[in-house]
């Protein structure tokens, strides 16, 4: 009964933490801004850190199946 919601929220929570770490990775591969109008090593660390962040949260909620 409850691996519905847990599966339903890994999966966003994976699929956002993976495209944010794929932005952020094409855009530094291309020398673009990750974000405009804030600093790009604010902008790198940040995108890096919260795609890591949601991606953990997605694989931790696949454990708990």
């Amino acid at each position: 009964m409850e691996s519905g919601p847990a599966i339903f929220a890994g999966v966003a929570f994976a699929l956002f933490g993976a495209g944010l770490l794929l932005w952020t990775g094409v855009r530094l591969a291309h020398r673009a801004p990750v974000a405009h109008g804030v600093s790009p090593a604010t902008a790198t660390a940040l995108g890096i850190g919260f795609g890591a962040v949601f991606l953990t949260l997605g694989v931790w909620c696949f454990a708990r199946l």
